[in-house]
């Protein structure tokens, strides 16, 4: 829930990857939700009931239609309160990969009455919104104005925050970045760590710590409406997870008047929060940051209960189910965890790796796994650990003892 304590003179919403299609689809639902949502939490908040920006920061039409941009702008037009809200919208790779960049500049321009590239001035903050120039790329000319905008914002009062949104994220920043990034405009935001920037197109959850980062600016990841999709390799699913279409989020932010920030990860599917509010109350001085690198030093590791369970089922000749309980840690989640199956002979013949589903809001209180290919009549052991976000193992482990049919 919104933090009682703070008292917002801004407030907005941010999502990103919504993929709107042609045909009917379930992103149209969502997002029309999530607007829904914003309002209401704006006007259940004790110190604030208004919502001043709605921003969508690229991918909301699937390939840019006609159709698409129509349906996005009637979902606005129905869920948007003009007279209070200001939209912000910029688009991306997936408007423009159908008829060209041009093509959804002007659909934008015409159906939603919204430029590509946008500075605005929000209750006092700064708001600039870019949409690249190719893909997710950014040419001499969208740097330049980059540059001149932040000038521009950063001249009264280089102390207050500025809220910058592209589609992809910045190389090296938050979780998705590195599959799902781009370096072309860190050179110009490194002059101004009183950067809140936002940026999608990974489809990475925003409720993973990883999707927060400091380190010359502060960077938050804006989810999906869609599909979930990872940054990590050694998964038995690739990239993409089981069950990737339950992915529905989006950040609620709110600033007030001593320039601090809370930032709310909300999950559109259960109308709840996550709970992990971002807190930076000194956006401009990099030595006040805490979600940095410093974050992989942490000493606390997750941890399987005493009475946590592990079981064995559906054994055959060469294959075997397993269940587990999940592990528990004291700060942010379980994210992952390694499975090792070994021969009587202690060698590893199978090395799987499963998410503990931590995306999602009701998290599952237990994970499976199948082993096939085994050979007949034989021994073997299984070893579960968990793991953390930042290199973090749990010390002890679950082990069960299988012989196949």
């Amino acid at each position: 829930m919104l933090d009682k304590e703070f008292n917002p003179s801004l407030r907005f919403m941010v999502v990103s990857d919504i993929h709107l299609k042609d045909e009917d689809c379930i992103e149209e639902q969502r997002f029309a939700s999530a607007l829904k949502y914003a309002y209401s939490i704006a006007r259940s908040s004790e110190n604030y009931k208004k919502l001043d920006a709605v921003v969508i920061v690229g991918d909301f039409a699937n390939s840019g239609t006609e159709i698409q941009m129509q349906k996005a702008k009637s979902i606005l037009d129905a869920g948007v309160d003009y007279a209070e809200t200001q939209v912000i919208t910029s688009f991306a790779s997936h408007e423009t990969n159908g008829e060209g960049t041009e093509v959804a500049a002007e659909r934008m321009k015409r159906i939603l009455s919204q430029d590509p590239d946008q500075h605005r001035v929000i209750n006092g903050f700064h708001f600039v919104s870019i949409s690249p120039s190719r893909s997710c790329n950014y040419d001499d000319d969208k740097k330049a104005w980059m540059a001149k905008e932040l000038a521009c914002a950063a001249e009264v009062d280089r102390s207050k925050p500025i809220f910058v949104f592209q589609h992809p994220h910045n190389t090296g920043t938050v979780y998705g970045s590195i599959l799902w990034g781009e370096d072309e405009l860190i050179g110009i935001y490194m002059n101004y760590p009183q950067i809140i920037h936002f940026s999608g197109h990974s489809h990475a959850p925003i409720n993973d710590p990883r999707s927060i980062h400091q380190q010359h600016f502060t960077s938050l990841g804006t989810g999906t409406l869609s599909y979930f999709e990872m940054d990590e390799f050694d998964k038995i699913t690739g990239t993409i997870p089981e069950n990737k279409t339950k992915a529905a989020q989006m950040l609620i932010v709110e600033a007030d008047s001593g320039n601090r920030v809370r930032v709310y990860p909300f999950d559109v599917l259960t109308g709840n929060f996550f709970p992990c509010t971002r807190k930076i109350d000194t956006p401009s001085d990099i030595d006040s940051f805490i979600y940095t690198a410093d974050r992989y030093r942490t000493k606390v590791v997750p941890h399987f209960a005493d009475g946590a369970k592990i079981t064995v089922s559906d054994i055959t000749d060469s294959s075997f189910k397993v269940e587990f309980d999940q592990a528990v840690i004291d700060e942010d989640y379980v994210d992952s965890y390694d499975l090792v199956l070994k021969n009587s002979d202690g060698f590893v013949v199978r090395h799987s790796s499963i998410w503990s589903e931590y995306y999602f809001y009701d998290m599952p209180k237990t994970r499976t796994a199948e082993f096939s290919g085994l050979n007949p009549n034989s021994r073997y052991t299984l070893t579960v650990k968990a793991n953390g976000f930042w290199n973090n193992t749990s010390d002890n482990c679950l082990t069960a003892d299988i012989k196949t049919l």
